[in-house]
């Protein structure tokens, strides 16, 4: 069986950077690579082009983008430079977004809002002269100048069972961001992406089903695990009682602890305060991400993958180090090991 394995990188580094990271990623034999949509950081479709035109074969989009901060005509014509330039490696990826308080946006209308963005991106890219009067969103006879010869993919990402269910009518990707995956909770996310399907009259066959982990990669295993352990305080608080189970006092300590920090998880000059790196120990921290040596984190993989899945999209965690550059660099080096294990 083939397995397709998807990259993510978070750009906050320079774009040089980011485009060398795509081209180790292409290396390391990750099928599709994603660029982190993050408000106020270096444009990911800029990003997505430049990475497009210095490399050769991997599958190149947004991981994920959202339908607020642009419009989805802009959208479109944005990926059929996309899919010219990356000569037809581009693919969508939306969801309904994160981190867009600065804009003083908060959601609304979220399952509407992908819906209607999804349609309008899809018949632009389509090559339709588009006329659309939505809850949302209108067009007025819009076509792009020049629409891609051929099909993008589209993927939707979420933790909604809306938006699952959606992705399940329109999507051809449906990427599961729950982040602690169990056989029930995996069991809910099919169950509610086969309504979405039957209501649109689609086979769920047909929709490639990925989850979302976070992927740290180190022959440091202290280290890698150390990487991580602010993105599981930030997931177990997030997920509340849908998490791994944890005593209420300790719970309790760990959300206190998260209410210190400062800086955005993902991003190496964060402060995490040492109470919270001691709450957290290494079985709390895999279970909200695949994290250690290149052994250990194939060995992790196996197991997701047994609970039936065809293949995984990893958003890539950079090891604590100088650099996000370099940190990333180390996880996209240590994951070329681990897809050679698993393949």
């Amino acid at each position: 069986m083939a397995l397709t394995f998807e990259a993510e990188i978070t750009p906050g580094m320079s774009p040089r950077e980011v485009v060398e990271l795509g081209k180790l990623a292409e290396q390391a034999g990750f099928d599709r690579l994603g660029i982190s949509c993050v408000a106020l950081w270096p444009d990911t479709y800029q990003l997505q082009t430049l990475v497009a035109a210095a490399t050769h074969r991997i599958r190149i989009g947004s991981m994920v983008t959202n339908p607020y901060t642009r419009h989805p005509a802009v959208h479109a014509a944005a990926l059929a430079t996309l899919q010219e330039v990356s000569e037809g490696r581009a693919f969508c990826g939306l969801g309904v977004g994160a981190g867009l308080e600065p804009f003083g946006i908060h959601y609304p209308r979220p399952v509407r809002t992908l819906r209607e963005s999804v349609s309008v991106i899809q018949r632009l890219l389509a090559g339709e002269t588009v006329t659309f009067a939505g809850d949302t969103l209108r067009l007025d006879q819009a076509a792009l100048l020049r629409a891609p010869r051929t099909r993008l993919p589209m993927a939707i990402g979420t933790r909604s069972p809306g938006v699952m269910r959606l992705a399940g009518e329109l999507a051809d990707i449906a990427l599961v961001g729950a982040r602690h995956l169990t056989p029930a909770l995996v069991a809910q996310y099919k169950a509610w992406l086969a309504e979405g399907a039957a209501r649109a009259g689609r086979a769920v066959a047909d929709i490639e089903i990925m989850p979302r982990v976070t992927l740290c990669v180190s022959q440091d295993e202290g280290r890698a695990i150390a990487s991580v352990k602010r993105f599981a305080a930030h997931y177990l608080t997030i997920l509340g009682d849908k998490g791994p189970p944890v005593a209420a006092e300790r719970r309790a300590a760990i959300a206190a602890a998260l209410a210190s920090a400062t800086g955005w998880y993902f991003d190496l000059a964060r402060y995490d305060p040492p109470a919270l790196l001691a709450l957290i120990d290494d079985e709390l921290a895999r279970a909200f991400a695949i994290v250690g040596t290149p052994a250990q984190c194939a060995a992790q993989l196996r197991a997701l993958l047994a609970l039936g899945f065809k293949g995984v999209s990893c958003n890539l965690a950079a090891v604590n180090r100088e650099s996000n550059y370099a940190g990333l660099r180390e996880t996209i080096e240590g994951a070329a090991e681990v897809l050679s294990l698993l393949r």
